[in-house]
Formats: C-alpha cells, sequence, structure tokens
C-alpha cells in the first residue's frame, strides 16, 4: 500500500514530535468541513469524507506522541 500524502506529513511531524503543527493540520480540516458545509449547489459530501478520514490520520499521529 502506497501511504497517502497526509500519512506522510503526520509522519514527519510524529518523528519530529510537533503536537502543535498537527493540532494546526486538524483545526484547518474542521475548517475546510465547516466551510464545505456552508456550501450551497454543489456536492461536497465526497469531499468531506476525504477530510474526515484524514482528521483520522492526524489524531492517530497525535495519540502516537508521548504525553
Amino acid at each position: 500500500m502506497v501511504a497517502g500524502a497526509i500519512e506522510l506529513i503526520v509522519e514527519g511531524y510524529v518523528s519530529l514530535r510537533d503536537q502543535a503543527a498537527l493540532d494546526e493540520l486538524r483545526t484547518q480540516r474542521r475548517k475546510l468541513i465547516a466551510d464545505l458545509d456552508a456550501c450551497t449547489g454543489i456536492d461536497c459530501r465526497s469531499t468531506i469524507r476525504q477530510i474526515e478520514e484524514d482528521i483520522v490520520v492526524i489524531e492517530a499521529g497525535l495519540a502516537r506522541l508521548p504525553a
């Protein structure tokens, strides 16, 4: 399986132990979902699903960081 871009980005931040960058990435994705939810006239469901999958990857990376 080939890793996607978000997996590679998260892996980089985890290896650097950069929680702030991961938090910012997650916040950005959540804002994108809010913006797409506000759109009318176009179907953004598949894009929203992909962004939600990104958030799952980001949160998994955050969980791997030392407390």
